[in-house]
C-alpha cells in the first residue's frame, strides 16, 4: 500500500499576505532613508551607465530584414524579432490597423529574493541601467533575464542570483506566475514573477541591495525610480490584511485603512468572483482578434525608412535603433531595435467606497498580443495626446473623469516607466482618482483589491498597467510620513 506524508493546510498565502501588508504599513521611510536611497543610486553612476545612441535601423549591426519575410531579426535568431501584423477586431473602436509589434516568444525570470532581517522583511533589488531609461538608473528586481540572457546567447557574464530562480524548490517560494507583457506591443509576451524568501546570509553583490518591503513601495511614489519590471512582481505578491490587528494599527481613519479593508475578502465584494470569472469567460468566448504577418515594408498607415518605422501621423510609436555603450552590464556594446511611443501614456483607477469597503474600476480590454484575447485593464489606459491630434479616435470611457479630478481626489499621480530593455524613453502618468460616482458601463466592473489580489495567482488575468497601478494602491496603505515629490 502506497503511504503519503501527512496532509497540510494551505494557509501559507494568507500567513505570507498578512505578513506583507504588514511590512508594507510599517516600514514606512524617513526623510533620511530616502535621501540615503537617492545617494547610493548616485553612487552606483560612476560604475553603471548605458549610452544609447540613436542610429538608423538599416545600421544595427548584427540586425537583418528578411527580405522574404519582411521580419527585422537579430543574426543569431534569439532575443526577439520585430515584425508587422494586420489586426482585425470586429466591434473594436477602431476595427481595423497595421502596425510593428515586438515578438519575444521566451520566457524570461523576474525574480525578488526576500528575507526577515530584524523583525522586517527585506527584498533584495539592484541598480540597473537600461538603454532605454529616462534618467539612466532604476531600481530593478534581484533577478531581471530573459531566457537568452540565462543561455548567455550575448556572449556575457552569468547572472547574479539565477540560481535562486532556476531551482526555486531549494528555497520557499512565496509566489510564482506567468503574466503578461503589454499586449499592444508584444505578440503574446509572459514573463515569470516569482518570489523566492531564502534563509541565507547573503551579502549584497555592488549594486545590490536589500531594501524593506515598506520603503520600495513609499519609492513607488519618485518619478521613473522603480522599474516597470518591479512594479509587476510586487503587484503578485499576496497582499492581505486579514489580521484584524493589521487594520486596526493602520494610521487614521481613512484611505489608507481602506486600501487595507479592501484586501480583506472578509470585507466582501459588490460582485462575487464567480460572476468575474463568467464574464471574462463569455468576453474571451465572443473575442475576435485576426492577426495576418505583413511584411513591416508593407504595413498601411506606416513608413518604413532606413532610419526608423514611424506612423504616417507622426503619433503612437515608432521603431528605432540604438547602438549601446555599457558599463557595470553583462555585456559592454550592443545594437537593437527598440519601442518609442509618442507622448506620455496615462493609467488610471477610479476606486470608490461601497459600503464601506473600497473598490476598483476594471475594464476588460482587448487587445492584439495579449495571449488570452482580454485581460483585466486599468479604468483608463491611454496616450492623450492622440486624440488632440487623431480626433477621429473616439475617447475612451472616463478619461475626461479622471483628468478633470479635484486635487483632493488624487490619491496617487507619478510617472513611471517602461521597461528600459525594450522601450526608449516610454513612461505613462500613472493616476489613482477616488470618487463617490456609481458609475456604470457594460465593459467595466467595480472589484474589490482582495478579488485583484485572488485573480494574481493565475496567469492572464490582469495585464501589465494594471498591475502596475494596483502596486501603486497598495503602496498607499501607508499615506503619512515624507514623501518624494515632483519638482
Amino acid at each position: 500500500m502506497t503511504s503519503f506524508p501527512a496532509l497540510s493546510r494551505d494557509d501559507d498565502r494568507q500567513v505570507d499576505a498578512t505578513r506583507i501588508a504588514r511590512a508594507v504599513r510599517t516600514s514606512s521611510g524617513t526623510t533620511h532613508d530616502l535621501d540615503e536611497i537617492g545617494r547610493w543610486i548616485d553612487e552606483q553612476r560612476p560604475g553603471m551607465s548605458t549610452d544609447a545612441e540613436i542610429v538608423p535601423l538599416g545600421q544595427l549591426a548584427g540586425w537583418r530584414l528578411d527580405p522574404a519575410s519582411g521580419v527585422l531579426g537579430h543574426q543569431s535568431g534569439r532575443f526577439f524579432t520585430v515584425e508587422g501584423l494586420r489586426i482585425s477586431m470586429p466591434g473594436n473602436a477602431v476595427p481595423e490597423w497595421d502596425q510593428p509589434i515586438l515578438n519575444q516568444p521566451e520566457i524570461g525570470i523576474l525574480g525578488l529574493l526576500v528575507r526577515e532581517a530584524g523583525g522586517a522583511l527585506e527584498c533584495l533589488v539592484q541598480a540597473k541601467a537600461e538603454p532605454g531609461n529616462r534618467n539612466g538608473i532604476q531600481i530593478s528586481p534581484t533577478v531581471q533575464a530573459t531566457s537568452s540572457n540565462q543561455a548567455q546567447v550575448h556572449g556575457g557574464a552569468a547572472i547574479p542570483y539565477l540560481e535562486y530562480f532556476v531551482d526555486a524548490r531549494r528555497h520557499r517560494v512565496i509566489t510564482d506566475v506567468l503574466q503578461s507583457e503589454q499586449g499592444a506591443w508584444f505578440l503574446g509576451k509572459r514573463n515569470r514573477n516569482v518570489v523566492v524568501e531564502v534563509d541565507d546570509p547573503l551579502e549584497p553583490l555592488p549594486g545590490f541591495r536589500w531594501l524593506p518591503v515598506g520603503l520600495l513601495h513609499q519609492l513607488l511614489a519618485v518619478d521613473d525610480l522603480v522599474n516597470m519590471d518591479t512594479r509587476t512582481v510586487l503587484s503578485c505578491l499576496p497582499f492581505a490584511a486579514s489580521d484584524v490587528a493589521v487594520r486596526r494599527e493602520a494610521p487614521g481613519s481613512g484611505f489608507p485603512r481602506s486600501v487595507l479593508r479592501s484586501g480583506d475578502e472578509r470585507s466582501g465584494c459588490l460582485i462575487p468572483t464567480g460572476k468575474i470569472l463568467s464574464w471574462i469567460t463569455e468576453r474571451r468566448s465572443a473575442c475576435r482578434i485576426e492577426r495576418t504577418p505583413m511584411p513591416l515594408t508593407e504595413l498601411s498607415g506606416w513608413r518604413f525608412t532606413d532610419a526608423a518605422i514611424v506612423h504616417e501621423t507622426g503619433q503612437f510609436f515608432e521603431v528605432i535603433g540604438v547602438d549601446v555603450h555599457a558599463t557595470g552590464r553583462e555585456v559592454a556594446r550592443w545594437s537593437q531595435p527598440m519601442l518609442a511611443a509618442r507622448g506620455t501614456g496615462l493609467v488610471a483607477f477610479l476606486v470608490r467606497q461601497i459600503s464601506g469597503v473600497l473598490h476598483v474600476l476594471v475594464q476588460l480590454r482587448r487587445e492584439p498580443g495579449i495571449p488570452g484575447g482580454v485581460e483585466l485593464a486599468p479604468t483608463v489606459q491611454c496616450t492623450p495626446d492622440s486624440y488632440a491630434h487623431v480626433p477621429e479616435l473616439p475617447r475612451p470611457p472616463f478619461l475626461d473623469e479622471v483628468l478633470g479630478a479635484r486635487p483632493e481626489q488624487v490619491r496617487f499621480d507619478t510617472f513611471l516607466s517602461d521597461e528600459g530593455g525594450r522601450f526608449f524613453h516610454t513612461r505613462s502618468r500613472h493616476l489613482i482618482v477616488e470618487t463617490d460616482m456609481a458609475y456604470d458601463h457594460p465593459d467595466y466592473r467595480w472589484m474589490a483589491c482582495h478579488q485583484l489580489d485572488a485573480l494574481l495567482r493565475h496567469s492572464d488575468y490582469i495585464n501589465m498597467q494594471a498591475r502596475s497601478l494596483l502596486a501603486c494602491l497598495r503602496s498607499q496603505a501607508v499615506s503619512d510620513g515624507p514623501r518624494w515629490r515632483r519638482g
